[in-house]
């Protein structure tokens, strides 16, 4: 059985401490580094920037997944690819030409995702499956951190499994929100791939334990 990809998202992280943080993750075992950006606008939170990114970049080897929850992803997204992400996480939902960004992304070498509200079905990103690397079901309204997980969202991680594997897609599914070790249990089963917990990990008294429980 493959190891599913842990990826803790920083918006649980102390943010007077963030290096500290991140070491701390790349000591425990964590695979990727899950960083919400958000503008304000798209999302009800305003968090970081590029520059935020570019500074931990030099403090550790993780691979950096970041999450872009801004209104216009086609302005910035170039900032963080240049800060030293990896694989850059747009919504569906934005009004931007979703495929020239994909292959915006995609040649300038790095991966690229595009991530699903709660509201929004499979349906609607379902033609964009074909090309990007990572597709990510928000398992609760983005914007802040800490909330619950919305079971009813399960359907979706199964029915996005279905697909990819019947068109042999070589597309990742990625979940967020309320993830801890049940609902992530949940979600593994259900065809998740990767899970994104924050506050599950970075509120734990044994942060390690808290990644482990996360895939046995």
């Amino acid at each position: 059985m493959k190891k599913t990809i842990i990826a803790p998202s920083i918006l649980s992280a102390n943010f007077s401490n963030l290096e500290r943080d991140v070491k701390m993750l790349e000591s425990i075992g964590a695979d990727w580094v899950h960083i919400d950006v958000m503008d304000g606008h798209f999302v009800p939170n305003i968090t970081i920037g590029a520059g935020v990114v570019k500074a931990l970049r030099k403090t550790t080897k993780l691979f950096f997944d970041v999450h872009l929850m801004i209104a216009n992803p086609e302005k910035y997204w170039l900032d963080f690819k240049k800060a030293g992400t990896g694989l850059i996480v747009f919504h569906q939902e934005v009004l931007t030409d979703k495929k020239k960004l994909i292959k915006d992304i995609k040649d300038s070498g790095i991966k690229v995702g595009v991530s699903i509200k709660p509201k929004t079905s499979i349906e609607e990103v379902e033609n964009l499956l074909p090309y990007v690397d990572l597709v990510l079901v928000m398992t609760v309204e983005p914007g802040f951190g800490g909330q619950f997980f919305m079971e009813d969202m399960v359907p979706k991680i199964k029915g996005l499994r279905k697909i990819i594997n019947e068109k042999k897609y070589n597309c990742l599914i990625e979940v967020d929100g309320g993830i801890n070790a049940q609902t992530g249990k949940i979600c593994i089963d259900a065809g998740a791939d990767a899970l994104v917990s924050g506050s599950y990990i970075f509120s734990a008294k044994n942060p390690a334990e808290a990644i482990k429980s996360l895939f046995i």
